[in-house]
C-alpha cells in the first residue's frame, strides 16, 4: 500500500518536472544557438586576436625578420641580386630561400660568430692580437662558407644531372619516336621519370605555357645547369628546330657523343686513381709496413749491441 502511493507520488513529481523543465531547455538550446551564430558573425566581421595566444615567432621573429627584408631589399644592388638569384638556382634554391634571404643570413652567421668569438675571448682571456686574429678569421668565415657551401650544391647538383642526362634523352627519344610531338614527349617525361633533369623540363614546359618560345625556355635551362653537354645538346635541339631536322636523329647523335664523354671523363679518372693513391701510400701505409717489417731487425741488433 505504501509502496503504491510512493510510486503514485513520484510519477507525478516527475511528471510535473519534466512539464517544466522542457520549456526551459528549449529556450536555453535556442539562446545558445543565437549566441553561437551573433559570435561568429561578430568574429567573421572584426576578427581579435587575444596576443599571448600567438607565438614569440609569430609576434616578434617574423615581423623583424619581414621588415629586415624589406630594409635590405632597397640597399642590395640589382646586379648583385641578379647573380646570386643565378647561383641559387644553379644549387637548386636551398630551403626556398631569395637572394635577400641570403645576404641576411650570411651578415648573421658573421655576426652571430664574431659575438661567440668575443664571448670566448673574454672567458678564456686571450690576447688582444689573438682575439683580432680569431675575429678576422670568423668574419671571412662568414662570408666565405656560404659561398663554398652554394657551390658545392650546384656541383652536386649538375653530377646528378649529367648522371641523368642520357636515360633521359632515351625517354625523350623513344617518345618522340612513338609519335608524340616535343613539347608532348617532355610532357611524358617529366611524368614518367623523377630527377633533375625532369624537374627542369617541368620549369621548361611552364615557361612555354606562360609565353616564352621554346628557344628561350631551353636556353634558361643553361642558366640552371651549366653543364657543357646540356649547352650543347640544346644547341643541337633549337638549330634542329630552326632548319626542320629530324629530331630523333639529333637526340640519337646526342645521346651517344654523351655516354662516348661520360667514358672518356671515367677513363680519365680512372688513369689518375694511381698518382690520387700515392700520397695516403706514402704516408700512412709504407711507415706502417716498415715499422711491422723493420722492427725485429732492428730489435734484434740493439740487442746485439
Amino acid at each position: 500500500m505504501y509502496l503504491l502511493i510512493f510510486c503514485f507520488f513520484s510519477f507525478i513529481t516527475l511528471s510535473c518536472y519534466g512539464l517544466l523543465a522542457i520549456p526551459t531547455a528549449k529556450k536555453a538550446a535556442a539562446q545558445k544557438r543565437i549566441q553561437l551564430y551573433l559570435t561568429d558573425r561578430s568574429l567573421s566581421s572584426d576578427i581579435v586576436v587575444d596576443p599571448g595566444a600567438e607565438s614569440f615567432m609569430e609576434r616578434m621573429i617574423k615581423p623583424a625578420w619581414k621588415n629586415a627584408k624589406l630594409k635590405y631589399q632597397k640597399k642590395l644592388n640589382k646586379e648583385k641580386a641578379t647573380k646570386l638569384e643565378t647561383k641559387l638556382l644553379q644549387a637548386g634554391q636551398p630551403m626556398g630561400i631569395s637572394p635577400i634571404e641570403f645576404k641576411l643570413i650570411q651578415w648573421f652567421l658573421l655576426v652571430f660568430l664574431t659575438l661567440l668569438v668575443i664571448v670566448f675571448a673574454f672567458f678564456v682571456q686571450l690576447g688582444l692580437m689573438k682575439v683580432l686574429l680569431l675575429i678576422v678569421l670568423t668574419v671571412s668565415a662568414g662570408l666565405i662558407l656560404p659561398k663554398i657551401y652554394l657551390n658545392s650544391k650546384a656541383r652536386k647538383r649538375m653530377a646528378l644531372a649529367l648522371k641523368e642526362l642520357p636515360d633521359t634523352l632515351d625517354l625523350l627519344t623513344i617518345s618522340l619516336e612513338a609519335g608524340l610531338g616535343f613539347d608532348a614527349a617532355l610532357s611524358k617525361v617529366v611524368s614518367k621519370k623523377k630527377g633533375i633533369l625532369s624537374e627542369e623540363f617541368k620549369f621548361c614546359l611552364e615557361e612555354i605555357r606562360l609565353g616564352s618560345t621554346r628557344k628561350e625556355a631551353l636556353n634558361n635551362i643553361n642558366l640552371r645547369l651549366p653543364l657543357e653537354e646540356l649547352r650543347g645538346l640544346i644547341y643541337s635541339i633549337v638549330q634542329a628546330e630552326k632548319l626542320g631536322i629530324g629530331m630523333v636523329k639529333v637526340l640519337k647523335v646526342q645521346t651517344e657523343d654523351i655516354r662516348e664523354r661520360r667514358k672518356q671523363k671515367a677513363e680519365e679518372k680512372a688513369m689518375k686513381a694511381p698518382i690520387k693513391m700515392l700520397f695516403p701510400l706514402i704516408l700512412f701505409i709504407f711507415p706502417t709496413l716498415f715499422v711491422v717489417l723493420l722492427s725485429p731487425a732492428i730489435l734484434q741488433f740493439m740487442e746485439a749491441i
